[in-house]
């Protein structure tokens, strides 16, 4: 039954519940892509269709060489764009386009980082501070603390180890723990995503930083045991950043919570607000698992 309404919700759901916006594209998006242990070419055009179907962003892509390819030749000119959504973990870009990022952000540009783009850029400081926390690539205590949401509030776990785990794909449940966050406002407390890598033990910087929602990592799934940081809102300089880390595949990407999230994240991360309508009760429910709306 549930995979059949995800079904029916894939995209065509998606314009019916952005049709009442009818403002026009009157944001610029970019999405990176081009290098990943993901798929990201089935991904990025997922990410881009998403987007265009809210009637508020035009999308470009931005293409890197291929990871054998020479990275200086690849500059993107992001002060064209509102928002900058990264579907990218590849070879490191030149410093030039680092610096070019960097700057871009500070002065007051979106950024959205998707699945395993905290995997990338172990190195740059500046990115990590930007997405908070990362996981792999040599991540360890050195790169910061390990996040997880306890008793209410979040944790900062300076134990010594590796960052980035996650233990078998499976269906899990998402829990909104910043609700009167703008990304947030309107959806159910609690949201059941289609099956799905849970990242869990992510490290990094964690500062100007709050966690919208998390789900449970569960020890019989291969998880820690603890609630895990799943989609958070940070401050870079005067730039807003959305740290996005659902959507390991095609199966994940056509979640009706994760479309609603990824793309009311990318409309705050352009514009600092959110005029996305909330879905109606029957197209993100919270009750067909048994839970209280």
């Amino acid at each position: 039954m549930r995979k059949q309404y995800l079904l029916v919700l894939v995209f065509a759901g998606l314009i019916a519940l952005f049709n009442a916006c009818k403002m026009g594209s009157q944001y610029k998006a970019l999405i990176v892509t081009g290098q990943n242990n993901h798929n990201w070419k089935a991904s990025s055009p997922i990410l881009k269709q998403l987007l265009e179907q809210t009637g508020l962003f035009s999308v470009d892509v931005a293409l890197s060489p291929d990871n054998k390819g020479d990275m200086n030749t690849f500059e993107p000119n992001f002060s064209k764009y509102d928002v900058v959504v990264i579907d990218y973990n590849g070879k490191s870009w030149s410093d030039k386009t680092k610096e070019a990022f960097v700057n871009y952000v500070k002065n007051g540009g979106g950024v959205v980082s998707y699945h395993a783009a905290d995997n990338s850029f172990p190195e740059w400081k500046e990115y990590n501070e930007m997405i908070g926390v990362g996981g792999w690539g040599g991540r360890d205590e050195k790169s910061g603390p390990k996040l997880y949401w306890q008793d209410g509030q979040i944790v900062r776990d300076t134990t010594p180890g590796v960052g980035g785990h996650h233990g078998a794909v499976h269906e899990y449940l998402v829990e909104m723990r910043l609700p009167q966050h703008v990304i947030a406002k309107g959806l159910p407390a609690k949201w059941l995503h289609s099956a799905d890598e849970l990242y869990d033990s992510l490290r990094g910087p964690a500062q100007h930083l709050g966690v919208i929602a998390t789900a449970y990592s569960a020890p019989e799934k291969g998880g820690t045991g603890h609630h895990e940081p799943l989609l958070m809102a940070l401050s870079y300089g005067r730039g807003r950043v959305v740290h996005d880390a659902m959507g390991n595949d095609v199966g994940s990407l056509q979640d009706t919570g994760f479309q609603v999230t990824f793309a009311r994240g990318c409309e705050w991360a352009a514009t600092g607000k959110v005029t996305l309508p909330e879905p109606a009760p029957d197209e993100m429910p919270a009750d067909h698992v048994g839970l209280p709306k």
